[in-house]
């Protein structure tokens, strides 16, 4: 997966949930998780 590591997974996902907070966080998730299945 474009040659991440798992820190720096983390990290992203902590910014991610730094921008968005955690209300929309379930429904960031649904749209990733079906962009992803696409």
């Amino acid at each position: 997966m474009l040659g991440l590591q798992t820190p720096e997974l983390i990290d992203i996902l902590f910014i991610i949930l730094l921008l968005f907070g955690g209300r929309k966080l379930p429904e960031l998730a649904r749209s990733m998780g079906s962009a992803v299945s696409e």
